[in-house]
């Protein structure tokens, strides 16, 4: 897959294209993909989205704190990974939002992407103020020479249902039903850094993962039982997001001790897909406590692998 970060580097071959921002790119996303990529190859075409980043929300509603399942490099992995030819991301801005809609499909759809076909939701709109929608988009279609399918209401309904109820289970901590909806574990991307070295008092040493990107949603706080590739070597392991009452902690942290792991991570950038949840954070009256009760999640976490 070729990803363009401006309009301008798409080389303007004839083009079957979806246009969304596709946050999560979970089951409903990949539907809309697994038709595009069957269009394009049954007409010859190249298969691309179009998507934007920032999301517009971040930038039309910026007072209102958003979260996002994926980063946009997160995004850019995983749609890598479904067979698309091209990946177009537009920078939002305030300025493109007022951009009318008839200038938005002659100058970038046609002129510059050379749509030949679109796959869009009934409920689409476009253009400034969102006031164009997908029966101006078919109008368009035969001005420009372009085909328009309308992604049915209960397909349209199906994404939003699963994008609303993958970020409400990461937030109550149902991990198991947000992969299901997902396709794919749940992941957080970060670099190791260094943290105040309590786990290894106790036995349990923990790398502490920093995520710069503060748009991107973090489940629940609690423990839960995660999976890492570490120089292509997959190792397992148990990972806390919390504030670590037991010591006093105030600032949220994501720390994960792997088992079976004995080298220098920090610095390194991980990715840390999770698997299950293991319990909900508490404040021990000590640390002793707190080492007995690791013991017991680490126990569990070994059998919940062992099945996998």
């Amino acid at each position: 897959m070729k990803i363009h970060h401006t309009i301008n580097s798409y080389p303007k071959e004839p083009s079957a294209i979806t246009i969304g921002t596709f946050d999560g790119v979970h089951l409903g996303h990949q539907k809309i993909i697994k038709r595009l990529l069957n269009i394009a190859e049954d007409k010859g075409l190249q298969s691309a989205i179009l998507t934007f980043f920032p999301h517009p929300r971040m930038v039309l509603q910026s007072a209102v704190e958003i979260k996002l399942l994926n980063t946009i490099d997160e995004r850019k992995e995983i749609l890598s990974s479904l067979g698309l030819d091209h990946l177009i991301i537009k920078k939002f801005t305030k300025d493109f939002s007022k951009l009318p809609a008839d200038q938005y499909v002659k100058d970038i759809l046609v002129d510059k992407l050379n749509a030949k076909y679109i796959i869009i939701g009934y409920d689409h709109r476009f253009g400034k103020n969102r006031r164009a929608d997908i029966n101006d988009l078919v109008e368009f279609g035969k001005l420009y020479d372009f085909k328009v399918e309308e992604i049915s209401v209960k397909d349209v309904e199906d994404v939003a249902v699963s994008s609303t109820k993958i970020r409400t289970a990461l937030n109550i901590g149902d991990i198991k039903t947000a992969n299901s909806f997902l396709g794919y574990d749940y992941f957080l991307t970060g670099t190791i850094i260094r943290g105040k070295q309590i786990g290894k008092q106790i036995g349990f040493p923990t790398a502490n993962i920093d995520i710069k990107e503060t748009y991107k949603l973090i489940p629940k706080n609690g423990s839960y039982i995660v999976k890492s590739y570490i120089d292509n070597t997959p190792f397992f392991g148990m990972m806390n997001i919390g504030t670590n009452p037991t010591v006093d902690g105030t600032k949220q942290s994501i720390e994960v001790h792997f088992f079976n792991l004995n080298q220098d991570l920090y610095n390194k950038k991980l990715k840390i897909e999770i698997l299950d949840r293991l319990r909900d954070e508490r404040k021990f009256e000590s640390l002793e406590s707190l080492q007995t009760q690791l013991k017991i999640d680490k126990e569990y976490a070994l059998n919940f692998i062992d099945l996998i």
